[in-house]
């Protein structure tokens, strides 16, 4: 049986930000399983949470936090999560509005 080992601390690495959601765990966990896995894993969360602007926030931060993590170990995670998250951020700044999009540019900042 593999071990799957999870580094790091979702909160530690979001900056104090207290996480609302397993996204950093879930990636965590897709990351071992490889490319294939992490795109399974991010569209289903963000097809589930694009229109909770709480969620996508927190979506596109992880997403932001694990291309830094894999880019110098791991080119193709690194490119992966770095599509993946211009696709998210994208949505959001297009399609968030008022209220939703101040709260995302607050927290991303």
């Amino acid at each position: 049986m593999d071990i799957i080992q999870i580094l790091g601390n979702s909160a530690e690495l979001l900056n104090a930000y207290e996480p609302k959601t397993t996204f950093w765990m879930d990636f965590s966990i897709a990351d071992k399983f490889g490319l294939y896995a992490i795109k399974d894993t991010y569209k289903r969360a963000f097809n589930e949470w694009k229109d909770n602007h709480v969620y996508l926030t927190e979506l596109v931060m992880v997403l932001n936090h694990k291309i830094w993590q894999w880019y110098e170990t791991n080119d193709a995670i690194a490119r992966l999560y770095d599509t993946l998250w211009r696709e998210a951020d994208l949505w959001a700044q297009e399609n968030l509005k008022g209220e939703e999009l101040e709260y995302f540019y607050r927290i991303t900042d």
